[in-house]
């Protein structure tokens, strides 16, 4: 059954979680290891997008021979080594944002390109899985963001109706797939800061997660 409520999705990498920079870090390393250029530039594109679309986009700027899954699991391992001694750096503002709508019995989805089991895993370590009525992982569909695929499905499991949905995002992909789903997004940004295209297709872009809880409290 579909309900008229308002409800709110999450993405998680750089929203949730300030794992972006990580990721990035590591393939920087990687690439000064094996001396390949501009991945920094190239990770950028790939900001948003499932394990399958981020392989396309490496490989079609670097070519076909380049060994993406060789290096993609030693990025991996370095980032796993990272968080197992330090910890997933958690956003400001993310367990007070949580506990708020928890609060307010608005319904909380999460709809990540990251693989279903590392967003449980990662999602668990933080002591934040139970805040989520339904979890969406990247490789549960075919089509990555920036389609609408996984928020729509996501909406759907939650029985809540799309353009009743606030989507809080942080990438140019991420706010193309709410958008394209007809939900209300919502940009905090991370690595990148909103240009034209996202102000145009975000209903607010806003500093932090504190300033969407603030947000909220007006609207919700």
């Amino acid at each position: 059954m579909t309900i008229k409520k308002r409800a709110v999705i999450f993405d998680m990498d750089g929203v949730i979680f300030d794992s972006e920079r990580l990721i990035l870090d590591c393939w920087e390393q990687v690439a000064e290891k094996y001396h390949f250029t501009n991945i920094r530039e190239v990770c950028i594109d790939c900001i948003g997008t499932n394990k399958v679309r981020t392989k396309e986009i490496v490989c079609a700027y670097y070519g076909e021979s380049f060994p993406y899954d060789e290096y993609s699991k030693e990025v991996s391992g370095l980032f796993r080594e990272y968080i197992q001694t330090k910890g997933l750096p958690v956003k400001r503002g993310v367990e007070e944002l949580l506990q708020y709508l928890q609060d307010k019995r608005i319904p909380i989805g999460l709809a990540s390109s990251t693989r279903l089991a590392v967003v449980e895993e990662e999602l668990c370590q933080a002591g934040l899985y139970d805040y989520f009525q339904v979890v969406m992982g990247g490789d549960q569909l075919k089509r990555s963001k920036p389609e609408p695929d996984i928020y729509l499905l996501t909406c759907e499991k939650m029985g809540v109706l799309p353009e009743r949905v606030y989507a809080i995002e942080d990438s140019y992909n991420g706010i193309r797939s709410a958008y394209s789903a007809g939900m209300m997004p919502i940009m905090v940004p991370d690595i990148l800061q909103a240009d034209e295209e996202m102000k145009e297709k975000s209903i607010a872009v806003l500093e932090d997660l504190f300033q969407v809880k603030y947000y909220f409290s007006a609207y919700l």
